[in-house]
């Protein structure tokens, strides 16, 4: 199996999370460890925003226990045929 995860989002939309793409992610320093909190961001996103070309959406947690100044998580999803997949997550300091 080639996913990580596969979860239902806060709008009712299947989303999964590659292995292919976990390896992206935790090029991104920090990210190792917080496959809980992607999940967390994309059941209950403090946000979501959508991309211009309407496949790609940002969805945003806000973390403040980070000892860190980035404390949204920002996980960006991908939708294909109604099927939606975790492109890349890491924190930003402001949405």
């Amino acid at each position: 199996m080639n996913n990580i995860f596969e979860i239902i989002d806060k709008t009712g939309r299947k989303i999964r999370l590659t292995k292919t793409q976990f390896k992206h992610i935790i090029c991104h320093k920090g990210m190792e460890n917080e496959i809980e909190k992607i999940k967390e961001t994309l059941r209950t996103p403090l946000r979501i925003d959508s991309h211009k070309e309407g496949e790609l959406y940002d969805y945003y947690g806000y973390y403040k226990d980070r000892k860190k100044k980035a404390k949204f998580l920002q996980v960006v999803v991908k939708y294909l045929n109604g099927e939606g997949f975790v492109i890349t997550a890491y924190f930003v300091e402001h949405i």
